[in-house]
């Protein structure tokens, strides 16, 4: 039956059927086919799998997302960074990134930084002169950098799963999405000089200093929200809400870019894009049990205790896995689902579940610019009306650079939490 599951599995994956209804199909035909099991398990535990307190930051912070996005502080970070990093060689490239990074301080979702951003700098990099390629592989690219610098829709996904503590994923996860981002802008410059791609003039002090008073309130949200974790002011899903209002509060006061009249539209795509990840996590939890009564993390934690005895190779294994399932599964439902048959092995290795969270999520945003899932990459494709087969080509390079940063977080993981380590050494 087993087999027959997994062939089941493959073949809707492969005619393209969703991949939330792919998981529930197979796991409602895998419990009704076990005796003694009622047909009612499937729903209930898709219930049980979406009630959980910290599942609640999922919609708000993509709700804080949206209103960032519809409140144009996108726009304010981008000036920004521009006037910070414009007059190098390639200064909007590198602009794109480092909006991506402040972006991903306050959002934790990187569909809506390519959204946001790439709305505005892939149009504006093709007038500065950039190939439609570059202005769609850095848009897409440096995205990903959502999901590992915090907060981080994913790592608190995890967190539920390992009862790992939020915030040493967080503190965790600031070292690696710095470093992914400066790996991204070398390579920029690289391709600046071979391409010469423009660079603006120096920014006055003055123009400066106004351009940062502009954006301090949206500046400030990422040193509140992870501050205020760490230091257990408030929780993971009390942060997600607090950024919601503060947002709110700071378009309609402070920037008065937002009406009362806008907020029913934004409303309806945040529960429009929430409940595409939540279905999934719930479908997920119902295949988990099927996993379960298969004794799959027992035989998995068998079978790597009887044939590998090295933990680097289980690391590089994880990572090829994850590699694989990140190109046609969400990060979500690929953590729900494997996550649970990985942990023990894990911690078997000696791995703690806060570096197996990075390795994970990491190797997963890669996911975000692969096809066929690649959303991340499908949507700046779209943006900037490039196919998804040249997207994908001038992508490989940024990959390259998430990759190298991910296998050094993962073999010299003491150099890369150093910081964290420093600040809150307990957590870890």
């Amino acid at each position: 039956m087993g087999l027959l599951l997994v062939g089941l599995f493959i073949l809707l994956m492969f005619i393209g059927v969703p991949i939330a209804f792919v998981i529930v199909i197979v796991a409602m035909l895998g419990i009704f086919n076990i005796p003694y099991v009622p047909e009612v398990t499937v729903p209930v535990r898709m219930l049980n799998g979406l009630d959980s307190f910290v599942l609640l930051s999922v919609p708000l912070f993509i709700l804080a997302a949206n209103l960032m996005n519809h409140g144009q502080i996108s726009q304010k970070l981008i000036d920004f960074s521009l006037s910070i990093v414009g007059h190098i060689r390639g200064g909007l490239a590198h602009a794109n990134i480092l909006v991506s990074m402040i972006f991903a301080g306050v959002s934790g979702a990187s569909q809506a930084d390519t959204a946001g951003v790439g709305k505005i700098l892939i149009p504006s990099m093709k007038k500065q002169g950039y190939d439609t390629e570059t202005a769609v592989s850095v848009t897409a690219a440096s995205s990903t950098i959502g999901v590992i610098i915090p907060p981080s829709i994913p790592m608190i996904i995890f967190a539920g799963l390992t009862n790992a503590s939020v915030g040493a994923l967080f503190l965790a996860g600031i070292v690696p999405g710095v470093l992914v981002g400066l790996g991204m802008m070398l390579l920029i410059y690289i391709y600046s000089i071979k391409r010469g791609y423009p660079r603006f003039e120096r920014t006055s002090v003055k123009k400066f200093t106004k351009l940062f008073l502009e954006s301090f309130p949206a500046l400030l949200t990422p040193v509140i929200l992870i501050g205020g974790i760490v230091t257990g002011i408030f929780t993971a899903t009390e942060a997600a809400a607090f950024a919601s209002l503060y947002t709110i509060a700071v378009c309609m006061f402070y920037y008065k870019t937002l009406k009362i009249k806008d907020l029913p539209k934004i409303l309806v795509d945040t529960l429009t894009l929430s409940s595409l990840s939540l279905f999934a996590l719930a479908a997920a939890s119902a295949l988990g049990e099927l996993l379960s009564y298969y004794q799959l993390s027992v035989w998995a934690q068998e079978f790597f205790t009887d044939n590998i005895s090295s933990k680097a190779v289980f690391i590089l294994i994880v990572i090829l896995f994850f590699l694989f399932i990140g190109t046609f599964m969400d990060a979500i439902p690929a953590m729900i689902l494997f996550i649970p048959v990985l942990l023990p092995v894990a911690l078997a290795f000696e791995i703690s579940p806060v570096l197996l969270g990075i390795i994970t999520i990491m190797t997963l945003a890669v996911g975000l610019v692969t096809p066929p899932y690649g959303l991340c990459l499908l949507l700046a494709a779209k943006i900037g009306d490039l196919s998804i087969e040249k997207s994908f080509k001038s992508v490989i390079p940024f990959i390259g650079v998430i990759l190298l940063v991910l296998l050094f977080v993962a073999f010299f993981p003491d150099v890369a939490f150093y910081l964290p380590q420093l600040f809150s050494p307990d957590m870890f």
